[in-house]
């Protein structure tokens, strides 16, 4: 298990990406999760990475097949979508640069208000993240350091630093988004994903955990 994590026990892995629609779709679920989950547990985030970076425009079949998965979302969440993004935009299949834009904004103590802005501009604004001068816009309405962030954006750090949240991944044996994974001591947890509650995964967690205190 990733050694960088040694001292949080236990801890709740929220494995996501930030261009994930189910992802939106789980949002309100796991805002309310995290409101009642037990106050020694500790929550990180780690970046799944749903679509590697590419210069080349989405086809038209594939625009149509994830907008109508905006539409599942939607039917099965109650998420709102804009899809004015199919018109206004000009899509391409790739997460990774959204990805970056929440660990650069993590080095100025805004990871989770990145993860919300890149969100919202996607599927409620019709912006585009997975261009980067979006992103860059982003960092300033959330009131970063605008050069800091736009260099780190690009930089090998946090190119690295996106390796090791996609490794991290791996380890956890995740392959879809969202996933929830528990760890307690050297044991992995996984977690139920229910759209709708968060009672379901509140169990599953207070299960593990009182088996481990035993």
């Amino acid at each position: 298990m990733d050694q960088r994590y040694p001292l949080r026990m236990p801890t709740l892995f929220h494995i996501h990406d930030p261009m994930c629609s189910w992802c939106w779709g789980y949002r309100n679920t796991w805002d309310q999760l995290r409101l009642h989950l037990d106050s020694e547990i500790d929550v990180v985030n780690v970046l799944g990475g749903l679509a590697p970076d590419t210069d080349a425009p989405m086809p038209l079949a594939q625009q149509h097949t994830i907008a109508s998965y905006w539409k599942d979302v939607a039917a099965a969440t109650g998420a709102q979508f804009n899809f004015d993004f199919w018109r206004l935009c000009k899509p391409r299949r790739s997460t990774f640069p959204a990805c970056r834009a929440v660990l650069a904004a993590s080095n100025q103590n805004a990871e989770q208000p990145m993860i919300d802005a890149v969100q919202q501009a996607y599927y409620l604004r019709a912006m585009n993240p997975s261009n980067n001068d979006t992103l860059v816009v982003l960092a300033g309405e959330l009131g970063l350091d605008v050069d800091l962030f736009a260099a780190e954006l690009l930089s090998a750090e946090t190119e690295s630093k996106l390796q090791m949240e996609l490794s991290l991944r791996r380890e956890l044996g995740v392959n879809s988004f969202p996933s929830l994974v528990l760890k307690v001591d050297d044991a992995l947890y996984p977690i139920p994903v229910d759209y709708r509650e968060h009672r379901p995964a509140l169990a599953a967690i207070d299960s593990f955990l009182g088996m481990a205190r035993r």
